[in-house]
C-alpha cells in the first residue's frame, strides 16, 4: 500500500503494515495459469469470506493461515510468536474425503489453489507448515468451553479437520457481495476517506451483529460523535443464524435511521463481510483491531459485544482489555454499559448515570427486540426507531407465531427481557402488584397488555411530571390551559361548601345518637368535618396571573441591567 501515506495520519495499521494480498494485472494472469497446474482443495463460503480479508487488509499483520508456532501462541497467550496482539487464530483444516487425499500428497514448500463450489480458483496458498490440528485444543482455549450447543464450539467439530496447512496466501478472485457490492469498502478506502476527502482527526469504530439498530446503539454513537470527528459503522453481514434479521433488512433498517437521524457528512456505513467466531472478549478485541485496520482511532464496545448465551460473564468484554497496554492495541478502546430507556429521565441511560428504579424501565434487549418483531409486534420507539423496526420486521426468520401463540423465545421470556417492570407492576411507573407475575406463566395476551400500555404511558411519564412543573412555575400563565385552574377553582369551592354543609350539621347534631345504625352523634360528625376540613387544605392551587404578581419583585427597567441610566 505505498500510495497511502500512514505517517500523516493519526492510527496506523495493526502491526505497522496493511497487508495487500489482492493481485491485479500481469500478476494475476500469471497466477491463474500457474493455478491450473496446482493441486485443488475446496474451500466453504466461510474460508471464502477468510480469505478475501487476509487479502484486503482487514486481519493485519496476518498474510494467511498460521504457521503452528503462531496458532498455539495466540491460543494460548493471546499474541503472536513476536508479540503483536491478536486474540483469534486463523487456522485452515480442511474437511472432506477428496481434501484429505490432496493433503496427504503436500509437502512444506508447496503451492495449493483454494476453489470454492463452483471449483473456480479463489486463491493461491503456499504451504509453509502442515501440522496436526486439535479440535479439543482450540475450543477449550478460545470458547472456555468443549459444549457443542456454543456455536463456536459447533462450528470447529464441524467445519474443522484432522491437519492444519500454515501460510500465506494470494487473492485470485473476489466474490461479488450481491446488493452489498456497492456499499463494500476495503481499509485502502477507508484510510483515504477518512483522513485525505474529510480531513478527520479521529474516527470511532463501531461493529454490530445480529440486530437492526437501536437506540442503545444509537446512545453510543451520538456520544462519540460529541467527541469524535467521525464515526464508521459496520454491520456485519452474511454468517449469522437463520434466525436473526436477515442482513439485508438489517442494512437497509440501519440506513433508514442513519439517513433520517444522523449527520450525513461525519458518518460512514459499510457491511464488514466477516466469519461469526462467537468467541465473546477474545472477539471484542479482534473487532477492535479489525476497526483499527479500517482506520479508527477509537473502537466502541458496548455490554456484551460479541458474547453468545451465558457463556462468558456480563462485561467480560470490557475487563479482557485490562490483559493489554494501550500501546499494545494501538486503538483507543471506548467502553459503555448496557443501555435502557428510563422513562423518568425520558432519555437512554445506564447504571452509570441513572438512579431510578426499574418500574421505570424499557430494556434494550437485542433477543427481545427481535422476538417482538417474529410476534409481528412494532416495539416501543423508545427503544426502537420505527425507520429500523419496520424493515427488519419484513426480514426476521422464521416470522409469526406457532399453534400455542409462541414464537422462538416464549412470550414470558420476551417480556421480562425489555419490560422487567411488568412482573411486579400492572403499568410502567405503577404500584407493585400483590403477586408478581411468574415468567413461564405470561402469555400472549399479558405481550399485548404490555404493548399498549408502554405505547399510552411511556412517554407520559415525563410528561406528567412537567406539566405539573410547568403549572406551578410558569408567570407567563397564558402559557397554561384555564381549564386546570378552572378545575382547581371548582374543586375548591364544591369542598367549601361541603365544609360549610358539615359545620351546620354539627352544630345541630346531638350529643348522642338515639339510634346509631340510623343517626349520628356529635363526635362522629365533627370527625367528618375534620376530615373535609383536611381534603380542602390539600387541594392544590388554583393559579392565576393576579395570584403570581408576587414572584415578579424587581421594579427597575431592563435598562438599568444593561448599564444606562440614561433617558
Amino acid at each position: 500500500m505505498s500510495e497511502i501515506n500512514f505517517a500523516s495520519f493519526p492510527q496506523k495499521p495493526h502491526g505497522g503494515k496493511l497487508v495487500n494480498g489482492v493481485l491485479t494485472g500481469i500478476e494475476l494472469e500469471k497466477a491463474m495459469e500457474k493455478a491450473k497446474e496446482l493441486p485443488m482443495i475446496m474451500v466453504d463460503l466461510e474460508a471464502v469470506i477468510t480469505l478475501e480479508m487476509i487479502a484486503t487488509g482487514v486481519l493485519s499483520p496476518n498474510e494467511g493461515f498460521m504457521v503452528e508456532e503462531d496458532y498455539i501462541s495466540v491460543l494460548t497467550e493471546g499474541r503472536l510468536k513476536n508479540g503483536v496482539v491478536w486474540p483469534v487464530p486463523l487456522s485452515f483444516a480442511p474437511i472432506g474425503d477428496r481434501n484429505k487425499e490432496v493433503i496427504k500428497t503436500l509437502s512444506v514448500g508447496d503451492e495449493v489453489v483454494l476453489a470454492d463450489e463452483t471449483k473456480e480458483p479463489v486463491a493461491i496458498l503456499k504451504l509453509d507448515d502442515i501440522f496436526h490440528y486439535e479440535r479439543d485444543f482450540r475450543a477449550t482455549h478460545l470458547f472456555g468451553t468443549k459444549d457443542r450447543n456454543h456455536p463456536g464450539v459447533d462450528s470447529i467439530y464441524r467445519r474443522m479437520g484432522d491437519t492444519a496447512l500454515g501460510g500465506p496466501i494470494q487473492l485470485l478472485r473476489r466474490v461479488h457481495w450481491g446488493p452489498f457490492e456497492n456499499l463494500r469498502m476495503e481499509p485502502k478506502d477507508t484510510w483515504k476517506l477518512f483522513y485525505e476527502q474529510k480531513k478527520f482527526h479521529s474516527v470511532g469504530g463501531f461493529i454490530t451483529g445480529a440486530n437492526p439498530l437501536h437506540r442503545g446503539h444509537e446512545y453510543i454513537h451520538r456520544n462519540a460523535l460529541e467527541e469524535l470527528d467521525g464515526l464508521f459503522v459496520q454491520p456485519l453481514v452474511e454468517m449469522a443464524k437463520r434466525e436473526y434479521t436477515r442482513h439485508e433488512f438489517r442494512m437497509l433498517s440501519y440506513r433508514s435511521v442513519l439517513d433520517t437521524y444522523y449527520p450525513k457528512d461525519r458518518t460512514v456505513l459499510a457491511p464488514l463481510r466477516v466469519t461469526y467466531i462467537f468467541a465473546g472478549p477474545r472477539e471484542a478485541v479482534l473487532h477492535a483491531l479489525i476497526m483499527k485496520n479500517y482506520g479508527c482511532t477509537h473502537a466502541l464496545i458496548g455490554r456484551d459485544h460479541a458474547g453468545i448465551g451465558d457463556y462468558y460473564d456480563k462485561y467480560a468484554s470490557h475487563s479482557i482489555f485490562d490483559e493489554f497496554t494501550a500501546d499494545e492495541l494501538g486503538i483507543d478502546i471506548r467502553l459503555f454499559h448496557e443501555v435502557f430507556y428510563c422513562t423518568r429521565c425520558d432519555n437512554p441511560a445506564t447504571e452509570q448515570t441513572c438512579p431510578h428504579g426499574k418500574q421505570y424501565r424499557i430494556n434494550i434487549s437485542g433477543t427481545g427486540i427481535r422476538e417482538l418483531l417474529r410476534y409481528g409486534v412494532l416495539p416501543p420507539k423508545e427503544i426502537v426507531r420505527p425507520e429500523s423496526a419496520r424493515i427488519a420486521m419484513q426480514g426476521v426468520q422464521p416470522k409469526g407465531v406457532d399453534e400455542n401463540n409462541q414464537a422462538i423465545n416464549p412470550v414470558g421470556k420476551t417480556i421480562k427481557s425489555i419490560f422487567p417492570y411488568y412482573l411486579e407492576s400492572s403499568r410502567i411507573g405503577g404500584p407493585k402488584r400483590k403477586s408478581p407475575l411468574k415468567v413461564e406463566e405470561l402469555t400472549i395476551e399479558d405481550l399485548e397488555n404490555v404493548i399498549r400500555d408502554v405505547r399510552t404511558n411511556a412517554d407520559r411519564v415525563y410528561k406528567g411530571i412537567f406539566d405539573e412543573f410547568s403549572y406551578v412555575t410558569d408567570t407567563l400563565r397564558s402559557t397554561q390551559d384555564d381549564w386546570v385552574s378552572e378545575a382547581r377553582e371548582s374543586i375548591y369551592k364544591q369542598q367549601e361548601m361541603v365544609v360549610e354543609y358539615l359545620e351546620e350539621k354539627v352544630n345541630k347534631a346531638p350529643e348522642k345518637a338515639s339510634d346509631e345504625f340510623m343517626y349520628q352523634d356529635r363526635g362522629e360528625a365533627q370527625h367528618e368535618l375534620e376530615v373535609a376540613r383536611k381534603i380542602f387544605d390539600d387541594i392544590p392551587a388554583a393559579l392565576r396571573e393576579k395570584d403570581l404578581e408576587y414572584r415578579i419583585w424587581n421594579p427597575l427597567p431592563y435598562k438599568r441591567y444593561r448599564g444606562s441610566d440614561e433617558e
